[in-house]
């Protein structure tokens, strides 16, 4: 009796055998097997349009977080020149304009003193420009 049913369940299980894969579908009966390996047009045409997608949005923030970068680089340079030229007009102030030297000739600059409302206290303005930026920097000083 019990190798009658083994002989049943090894036909059963002989009989159809299914593999589900999200590649490939395998239906193999006794005399017919179909096998479908690989991936459809579809399937590819969708993944590239997702990985295009990620990698537009992608160069796009690289692209824009380097514009942020170059904006930030220039603002500071112009802040530390500044600062510099401010320093050097304590000692002699007077009003003028120009080019700073190399490596920062896209930088300009102008100058201006101009006697405060309080008595003996100047008040010294510069303003560097770099393109489209500009950092303007006031101090007082007395003399």
């Amino acid at each position: 009796m019990k190798d009658e049913l083994r002989k049943k369940q090894t036909l059963y299980k002989r009989k159809f055998f299914f593999i589900l894969h999200p590649s490939s579908f395998i239906l193999r009966n006794a005399s017919f097997i179909l096998c479908r390996k690989g991936f459809t047009l579809l399937e590819v045409l969708i993944a590239l349009a997702i990985i295009s997608g990620l990698l537009i949005t992608l160069i796009y923030t690289v692209n824009y977080q380097l514009g942020i970068v170059e904006r930030q680089e220039t603002v500071t340079v112009a802040t530390l020149l500044a600062k510099s030229a401010l320093t050097e007009l304590e000692k002699k102030p007077e009003s003028k304009k120009g080019k700073f030297e190399a490596p920062y000739e896209a930088y300009t600059y102008e100058i201006a003193v101009k006697d405060s409302p309080y008595p003996g206290v100047k008040e010294i303005t510069v303003i560097v420009t770099a393109g489209k930026e500009e950092v303007k920097l006031n101090q007082y000083i007395y003399k």
